[in-house]
């Protein structure tokens, strides 16, 4: 028997396996989708406000105050805003870098099992007309062995194969839908992350330009005082030249 043959006996097991496997993942995505949908759904919250109050307590140099507020906020911004407001004392730069590490832990925490409804939705037609593929092959199959039975062998085999191609999409419409949906959620929570991001380093670098100004006018002050004290002894030279 040739490799064909050998491959062949496989194939006549027909579609019904694939039809079983696409059930199965259908079943698995819809998981996913609770899940999914439930986490995020218990991620709402009022970004807009965490953010100016952030703003508001870090320009009046209240940073323990801004800590708190972090702290009793939840979800991916409020922890990432708390990571970067612990490095406060050590500047902005270590500030930047602490959110930017938080800011990566917590998009693998939101982006966790998309990658498996996004794989499902580009692949499960093709897991179905893989089953089109074995039942069709099962029907002639069959009208080989029975001729008496005419096309209507062939017609009911090829209307049951294509059976595995529609379920097959049926399965894959809900899972792109659903990775499109929460894709869209993922980038919008990090949008937030960014947003109260820039507002901690825009505070803190505005709180740096500002303490290196205080520190600049004593040194422009005794400047000016060594000037006007020289100036007379310049003078009083001047008079003795004469």
């Amino acid at each position: 028997m040739n490799l064909t043959q050998k491959l062949l006996s496989l194939t006549l097991v027909g579609a019904e396996w694939v039809l079983w496997l696409l059930l199965l993942l259908s079943l698995l995505s819809i998981a996913v989708m609770i899940e999914r949908g439930l986490y995020y759904f218990s991620l709402r919250f009022d970004f807009a406000a965490l953010a100016e109050d952030l703003r508001r307590l870090l320009l009046d140099g209240k940073f323990g105050d801004a800590r708190k507020q972090a702290q009793g906020g939840r979800g991916p911004v409020a922890f990432v805003a708390q990571v970067g407001l612990e490095e406060a004392e050590r500047g902005a730069d270590a500030v930047e870098s602490a959110m930017l590490g938080a800011k990566a832990r917590m998009k693998l925490g939101l982006e966790r099992n998309l990658a498996f409804l996004g794989t499902l939705g580009s692949n499960a037609p093709f897991i179905g007309l893989f089953g089109t593929v074995l039942g069709i092959i099962k029907a002639f199959h069959d009208l080989a062995g029975n001729q008496a039975g005419g096309i209507q062998v062939v017609m009911a085999g090829i209307s049951e194969a294509l059976v595995a191609t529609a379920v097959g999409l049926l399965v894959a419409i809900p899972a792109v839908v659903g990775f499109n949906v929460y894709n869209r959620r993922v980038r919008a929570i990090t949008s937030q992350i960014d947003v109260v991001a820039q507002v901690i380093l825009a505070a803190l670098r505005a709180e740096l330009v500002s303490h290196s100004t205080d520190q600049s006018k004593p040194t422009t002050a005794k400047v000016s005082a060594t000037k006007s004290s020289e100036s007379p002894k310049a003078s009083d030279t001047a008079e003795e030249k004469k």
